[in-house]
């Protein structure tokens, strides 16, 4: 069985990488570096520090997302964390947005994580069934 994502899916592979980390890494220093524009944007936050504190956490999500990019290794364990990130965060947004818990903004991140969310099931599906084919 390989473990390399076939070379068909390898760009949307690393697209898929540098967009989502790209806005990871934005949407998790942005609170951090700027939390009165961050709260202008996404609403009034009654704990800062537990926002701070998911930015923070989300920081080495991105890091790791783009290491990927450059070695050589297993690709699937960095399509779980984006995969699952993803997923964690569409539940998020669309329950608590829903539930007018959180601001209807989130809705629109739902939105940009369900299209990651469907890029990298495309992508897991179409190495399963290449391989399985080939």
């Amino acid at each position: 069985m390989s473990t390399a994502i076939p070379v068909t899916n390898l760009r949307l592979f690393k697209w898929l990488i540098r967009i989502q980390a790209t806005y990871i890494l934005v949407t998790a220093v942005w609170p951090i570096i700027d939390i009165e524009s961050f709260m202008a944007i996404t609403g009034p936050k009654r704990d800062v520090w537990l926002v701070k504190t998911v930015g923070a956490l989300l920081i080495p999500v991105a890091c790791t997302m783009y290491y990927h990019l450059f070695i050589r290794s297993d690709h699937r364990p960095v399509m779980v964390l984006a995969t699952l990130t993803s997923l964690a965060f569409v539940v998020i947004d669309f329950y608590y947005a829903l539930n007018d818990v959180i601001s209807n903004v989130y809705l629109l991140d739902g939105i940009i994580e369900g299209i990651f969310l469907i890029g990298w099931l495309y992508l897991a599906f179409s190495q399963k069934n290449e391989s399985q084919n080939g």
